[in-house]
């Protein structure tokens, strides 16, 4: 007898424009806009209005409009895209082994006697301007990712290394450390929320953990052994003391600080039947449930969306399993094709909304409800 679930995964929109399969979905951080990229070499930015409707309306799109669209000029598929902490910047990773810097033209005079925050949050539909292209990677690269403090931007790729630049005034970047630990294909790289620690993951089945050493240079402090196959995706959580890895091998892996540079897997989740190529960590719908870790939602190549529900354990010792439970699951989320990456809306008001790219060249937005 099929398992009755706490919620339920309600699709609110469905996204159409791309030509090609689209490869990842980013929410901007402080704007109310959702941008994707694609095999199509593009990228388009929607925006969303302050409060969504509860379910779909009949044109299926729940009031996104498509605010948009970037060509980027570059040659090969655009893989990654990856928001600066302020919102105001774009970077964009593509096969073609370059990464454009994508910034919005400035406001009009008229508009600078504003307050900052004003300024800030204001969407407009100008168009963005490569502001830098920054190239080094000898093959195709994967992802791009700023620093919590957006002052430094990580990329990998398929030349198995990891490359940290250094952000200046007017956009200019320089090259502070290039990391050839991985022996394989680099998948992806995601910052802790706070600190500036870095995470790779690769074609090897390793995640590495990098640290820059004040005395030294960027190192890698610690690899996370334990995946059967290729690992795709990690996700820190809101909590900072947790990271999350999704692999070929079908599982989700989600891993603890328990000293300061030692972090350990203290938990398997299991339930996809193929490789689960992205995952993501939101803090879930505001709780006052004491521990609440969040939720973690991630997708697979069956076109499967599961979510769990995440507590801090209540007994045991540093390496106790937090409490975990699937509190929503999507069938054929994009039919019969993969779903590429997932992507919880982080803004204050939106932690129960999803996005999902897909090889239908679809961007979905779901609600749990």
């Amino acid at each position: 007898m099929a398992v009755q679930l706490p919620y339920q995964l309600e699709q609110i929109a469905e996204l159409t424009g791309h030509e090609d399969r689209v490869w990842n979905v980013a929410w901007n951080p402080v704007k109310r806009i959702l941008a994707s990229c694609s095999a199509d070499k593009s990228v388009r930015l929607y925006t969303y209005p302050h409060t969504l409707p509860p379910s779909k309306e009949s044109d299926g799109r729940a009031a996104f409009s498509l605010l948009n669209t970037i060509q980027t000029g570059h040659t090969r598929t655009v893989r990654s895209v990856g928001w600066s902490p302020s919102g105001t910047s774009l970077a964009t990773a593509s096969f073609d082994g370059g990464i454009g810097i994508w910034e919005q033209e400035p406001p009009e005079d008229d508009e600078m006697d504003v307050d900052e925050v004003t300024l800030r949050e204001r969407i407009r539909p100008d168009d963005w301007e490569c502001m830098s292209t920054l190239e080094g990677h000898e093959s195709e690269c994967k992802s791009a990712a700023y620093s919590p403090s957006g002052n430094l931007l990580a990329t990998c790729g398929r030349d198995k290394t990891v490359w940290i630049w250094e952000g200046y005034p007017d956009s200019d970047f320089a090259v502070q450390s290039v990391l050839m630990e991985h022996s394989q294909d680099v998948k992806c790289v995601a910052w802790h929320p706070v600190e500036e620690i870095l995470a790779s993951a690769s074609y090897d089945d390793t995640i590495k953990l990098y640290y820059d050493d004040p005395d030294d240079e960027w190192y890698c402090f610690q690899t996370l052994t334990g995946h059967g196959s290729t690992v795709w995706s990690t996700a820190w959580s809101p909590t900072k003391s947790y990271l999350a890895s999704s692999s070929d091998d079908k599982t989700v892996r989600v891993w603890k600080r328990v000293e300061q540079f030692k972090w350990e897997c203290v938990l398997v989740l299991g339930g996809h039947t193929r490789s689960i190529y992205s995952v993501s960590w939101g803090p879930g719908k505001p709780s006052e449930k004491e521990g609440n870790l969040g939720w973690i939602a991630s997708c697979d190549g069956d076109g499967n969306i599961l979510v769990w529900e995440l507590e801090e354990p209540t007994e045991g010792g540093a390496t106790s399993p937090p409490k975990h439970r699937i509190i929503a699951q999507m069938e054929s989320a994009h039919g019969v094709c993969d779903v590429n990456s997932i992507s919880w809306n982080t803004k204050p008001g939106y932690e129960d909304i999803l996005a999902t790219g897909g090889d239908d060249c679809m961007l979905r937005v779901w609600r749990v409800v």
